[in-house]
Protein backbone atom coordinates (compact mmCIF):
# COMPACT_ATOMS: atom_id res chain seq x y z
CA UNK A 1 0.00 0.00 0.00
CA UNK A 2 0.86 3.69 -0.72
CA UNK A 3 1.55 5.93 1.94
CA UNK A 4 -0.16 8.95 1.98
CA UNK A 5 1.55 10.49 4.90
CA UNK A 6 2.12 14.41 5.15
CA UNK A 7 3.27 16.68 7.70
CA UNK A 8 1.98 20.03 7.54
CA UNK A 9 3.87 22.78 9.14
CA UNK A 10 1.43 25.59 10.82
CA UNK A 11 4.23 27.14 12.84
CA UNK A 12 7.34 26.80 14.22
CA UNK A 13 7.81 30.07 16.44
CA UNK A 14 8.97 30.40 19.52
CA UNK A 15 8.44 31.69 23.00
CA UNK A 16 5.57 34.02 21.43
CA UNK A 17 4.43 33.90 17.50
CA UNK A 18 6.08 35.87 14.98
CA UNK A 19 4.29 37.94 12.61
CA UNK A 20 3.18 35.45 10.38
CA UNK A 21 4.68 32.94 12.30
CA UNK A 22 2.53 30.60 14.77
CA UNK A 23 4.11 29.11 17.42
CA UNK A 24 4.39 24.88 17.65
CA UNK A 25 1.82 23.46 15.67
CA UNK A 26 1.78 20.88 12.67
CA UNK A 27 -0.83 18.30 10.57
CA UNK A 28 0.09 14.94 10.07
CA UNK A 29 -2.39 13.46 8.23
CA UNK A 30 -2.48 10.03 5.84
CA UNK A 31 -4.27 6.79 6.22
CA UNK A 32 -7.53 8.75 6.37
CA UNK A 33 -6.61 10.57 9.51
CA UNK A 34 -5.78 14.47 10.34
CA UNK A 35 -3.71 14.93 13.59
CA UNK A 36 -3.08 18.50 15.34
CA UNK A 37 0.64 17.76 16.67
CA UNK A 38 1.17 20.53 19.19
CA UNK A 39 -1.03 23.47 19.67
CA UNK A 40 0.80 26.48 19.86
CA UNK A 41 -0.26 30.13 19.80
CA UNK A 42 -1.64 30.61 16.49
CA UNK A 43 -2.07 27.47 14.85
CA UNK A 44 -5.62 27.30 15.02
CA UNK A 45 -6.57 29.40 12.93
CA UNK A 46 -3.65 28.01 10.17
CA UNK A 47 -5.15 24.64 11.11
CA UNK A 48 -8.45 25.86 9.15
CA UNK A 49 -6.52 26.19 6.05
CA UNK A 50 -6.73 22.25 5.89
CA UNK A 51 -9.14 21.15 8.67
CA UNK A 52 -11.95 22.03 10.40
CA UNK A 53 -11.68 21.22 14.56
CA UNK A 54 -15.12 18.71 13.09
CA UNK A 55 -12.71 17.11 10.45
CA UNK A 56 -10.21 16.12 12.89
CA UNK A 57 -9.37 12.65 14.25
CA UNK A 58 -6.92 13.92 17.29
CA UNK A 59 -4.71 16.17 18.83
CA UNK A 60 -1.43 15.34 20.14
CA UNK A 61 0.36 17.45 22.88
CA UNK A 62 3.80 16.73 23.62
CA UNK A 63 4.38 18.97 26.65
CA UNK A 64 2.55 21.59 28.34
CA UNK A 65 4.16 25.09 27.95
CA UNK A 66 2.14 27.74 26.52
CA UNK A 67 3.79 28.06 23.07
CA UNK A 68 2.96 23.97 22.63
CA UNK A 69 -0.82 24.14 24.11
CA UNK A 70 -2.46 27.67 24.18
CA UNK A 71 -4.79 27.23 21.60
CA UNK A 72 -6.12 24.21 23.02
CA UNK A 73 -7.87 27.45 24.78
CA UNK A 74 -9.73 28.79 22.07
CA UNK A 75 -10.45 25.06 20.37
CA UNK A 76 -12.68 24.27 23.58
CA UNK A 77 -14.55 27.01 23.05
CA UNK A 78 -15.10 25.90 19.59
CA UNK A 79 -15.85 22.58 20.17
CA UNK A 80 -18.73 23.03 22.60
CA UNK A 81 -20.15 27.09 22.09
CA UNK A 82 -19.78 27.79 17.97
CA UNK A 83 -20.19 26.08 14.68
CA UNK A 84 -18.15 22.83 15.17
CA UNK A 85 -20.57 19.95 15.70
CA UNK A 86 -18.38 16.46 16.73
CA UNK A 87 -20.62 12.75 17.46
CA UNK A 88 -18.35 12.56 20.57
CA UNK A 89 -15.30 14.54 22.11
CA UNK A 90 -12.24 15.30 20.24
CA UNK A 91 -9.02 12.84 21.29
CA UNK A 92 -6.73 14.42 22.98
CA UNK A 93 -3.28 12.64 23.48
CA UNK A 94 -0.84 14.69 26.30
CA UNK A 95 1.06 14.50 29.31
CA UNK A 96 -0.06 13.69 32.50
CA UNK A 97 -2.17 16.45 33.91
CA UNK A 98 -3.31 18.13 31.19
CA UNK A 99 -7.29 18.11 31.35
CA UNK A 100 -6.43 20.16 34.42
CA UNK A 101 -4.18 22.55 33.26
CA UNK A 102 -6.54 23.46 30.44
CA UNK A 103 -9.38 23.49 33.09
CA UNK A 104 -7.44 26.16 35.63
CA UNK A 105 -7.23 28.53 32.46
CA UNK A 106 -10.41 28.03 31.46
CA UNK A 107 -12.65 28.40 34.66
CA UNK A 108 -13.93 31.74 36.01
CA UNK A 109 -15.55 30.37 39.29
CA UNK A 110 -16.46 27.74 41.67
CA UNK A 111 -17.38 25.12 39.04
CA UNK A 112 -14.86 23.91 36.70
CA UNK A 113 -14.81 24.13 33.23
CA UNK A 114 -16.08 21.09 31.42
CA UNK A 115 -13.18 19.76 29.27
CA UNK A 116 -14.24 16.11 29.17
CA UNK A 117 -17.01 17.48 27.45
CA UNK A 118 -14.84 18.84 24.53
CA UNK A 119 -11.58 16.49 25.12
CA UNK A 120 -11.32 12.67 25.26
CA UNK A 121 -8.44 13.17 27.31
CA UNK A 122 -5.73 10.63 26.96
CA UNK A 123 -2.93 11.20 29.01
CA UNK A 124 0.86 10.38 27.64
CA UNK A 125 3.24 7.70 29.25
CA UNK A 126 6.85 6.48 28.14
CA UNK A 127 6.08 3.86 25.22
CA UNK A 128 2.60 4.61 24.84
CA UNK A 129 1.18 3.56 21.91
CA UNK A 130 -2.09 4.75 19.80
CA UNK A 131 -4.20 3.99 16.10
CA UNK A 132 -5.46 6.55 14.72
CA UNK A 133 -6.85 5.98 11.57
CA UNK A 134 -4.21 4.14 9.20
CA UNK A 135 -1.75 6.19 11.90
CA UNK A 136 0.28 4.04 14.00
CA UNK A 137 1.59 6.58 16.96
CA UNK A 138 4.39 6.16 19.61
CA UNK A 139 5.72 8.48 22.32
CA UNK A 140 8.99 8.36 24.39
CA UNK A 141 9.58 10.28 27.39
CA UNK A 142 12.13 13.15 26.37
CA UNK A 143 14.55 15.27 28.77
CA UNK A 144 12.98 18.70 29.12
CA UNK A 145 13.17 19.31 32.63
CA UNK A 146 8.97 18.05 32.53
CA UNK A 147 7.25 15.59 31.61
CA UNK A 148 7.44 15.76 27.72
CA UNK A 149 7.09 13.56 24.85
CA UNK A 150 8.49 12.58 21.19
CA UNK A 151 5.86 11.60 18.89
CA UNK A 152 6.70 8.63 16.15
CA UNK A 153 3.98 8.79 13.47
CA UNK A 154 4.10 5.12 11.09
CA UNK A 155 1.91 4.52 7.62
CA UNK A 156 2.59 2.13 5.42
CA UNK A 157 6.42 2.02 6.06
CA UNK A 158 7.08 5.60 6.06
CA UNK A 159 7.89 7.23 9.26
CA UNK A 160 8.06 10.60 11.08
CA UNK A 161 9.48 11.12 14.64
CA UNK A 162 8.81 14.58 16.02
CA UNK A 163 11.04 15.37 19.17
CA UNK A 164 8.51 18.34 20.98
CA UNK A 165 10.88 20.32 23.22
CA UNK A 166 14.07 18.09 24.46
CA UNK A 167 17.85 17.89 24.55
CA UNK A 168 19.19 15.02 23.30
CA UNK A 169 18.74 12.27 24.82
CA UNK A 170 19.36 8.03 24.13
CA UNK A 171 15.23 7.70 23.94
CA UNK A 172 14.42 10.49 21.16
CA UNK A 173 17.48 8.56 19.48
CA UNK A 174 15.78 4.95 19.96
CA UNK A 175 12.35 6.27 19.10
CA UNK A 176 14.12 7.85 15.84
CA UNK A 177 15.75 4.79 15.12
CA UNK A 178 15.61 4.58 10.84
CA UNK A 179 12.89 6.98 10.61
CA UNK A 180 12.29 8.62 7.09
CA UNK A 181 11.67 12.15 8.64
CA UNK A 182 12.91 13.66 11.72
CA UNK A 183 11.64 17.01 12.72
CA UNK A 184 13.40 18.00 15.34
CA UNK A 185 14.09 21.47 17.48
CA UNK A 186 16.52 23.51 17.57
CA UNK A 187 15.90 26.46 20.05
CA UNK A 188 19.05 26.29 21.76
CA UNK A 189 22.57 28.20 20.82
CA UNK A 190 24.63 25.41 23.08
CA UNK A 191 23.78 22.65 25.27
CA UNK A 192 21.46 23.66 27.92
CA UNK A 193 20.01 20.11 29.12
CA UNK A 194 16.15 21.13 27.96
CA UNK A 195 16.87 21.70 23.94
CA UNK A 196 18.58 20.56 21.22
CA UNK A 197 20.81 23.61 19.53
CA UNK A 198 20.95 22.97 15.58
CA UNK A 199 24.30 20.86 15.61
CA UNK A 200 22.58 18.60 17.86
CA UNK A 201 19.69 18.37 16.34
CA UNK A 202 22.35 17.51 13.38
CA UNK A 203 23.99 14.58 15.36
CA UNK A 204 20.28 13.16 16.99
CA UNK A 205 19.40 12.40 13.40
CA UNK A 206 22.86 11.05 12.29
CA UNK A 207 22.84 8.92 15.59
CA UNK A 208 19.39 7.61 14.39
CA UNK A 209 19.98 7.23 10.96
CA UNK A 210 17.09 9.16 10.03
CA UNK A 211 16.36 9.83 6.37
CA UNK A 212 15.77 13.35 6.66
CA UNK A 213 16.02 16.48 9.45
CA UNK A 214 13.55 19.30 9.31
CA UNK A 215 14.88 21.66 12.29
CA UNK A 216 11.85 23.83 13.90
CA UNK A 217 11.48 25.86 16.67
CA UNK A 218 14.46 27.83 15.94
CA UNK A 219 15.49 30.05 18.50
CA UNK A 220 14.88 33.85 17.74
CA UNK A 221 18.66 34.39 17.83
CA UNK A 222 19.39 32.26 15.12
CA UNK A 223 18.35 32.56 12.06
CA UNK A 224 16.35 30.01 10.06
CA UNK A 225 18.80 29.67 6.81
CA UNK A 226 22.51 29.65 9.79
CA UNK A 227 20.34 26.31 11.53
CA UNK A 228 20.01 24.61 8.80
CA UNK A 229 23.83 24.89 7.76
CA UNK A 230 24.36 24.24 11.64
CA UNK A 231 22.94 21.41 11.57
CA UNK A 232 23.90 20.58 8.35
CA UNK A 233 27.65 20.32 9.42
CA UNK A 234 26.57 17.45 11.46
CA UNK A 235 24.22 15.66 8.93
CA UNK A 236 25.10 14.49 5.83
CA UNK A 237 21.00 14.00 4.87
CA UNK A 238 18.82 16.35 3.72
CA UNK A 239 17.80 19.08 5.73
CA UNK A 240 15.09 21.58 6.02
CA UNK A 241 13.92 24.52 8.15
CA UNK A 242 9.90 23.94 9.06
CA UNK A 243 8.68 27.31 7.82
CA UNK A 244 4.85 28.08 8.23
CA UNK A 245 3.21 26.78 5.23
CA UNK A 246 5.51 24.01 4.30
CA UNK A 247 3.99 20.92 3.13
CA UNK A 248 6.29 17.77 3.56
CA UNK A 249 5.73 14.11 2.12
CA UNK A 250 7.13 11.92 4.26
CA UNK A 251 8.67 8.70 2.15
Amino acid sequence: MASDLRLTVLGSATPYPAAGNPCSGYLVSGGGARVWVDAGSGTLGALQRYARLDELDAVWISHLHADHTADLLTAYYGLLYADVHREAPLPLYGPPGIADRVAAFLTHGDRRSPVERAFDVRELSDGHGARVGGLDLSAREVAHGMPAFALRVEHAGNSLVYSGDSAPCAALTELADGCGTLLCEADGDSADGVHHSPEEAGETAAAAGAGRLIVTHVGRAIEPGDAVTRAASRFAGPVAYAAPGAVFPVD
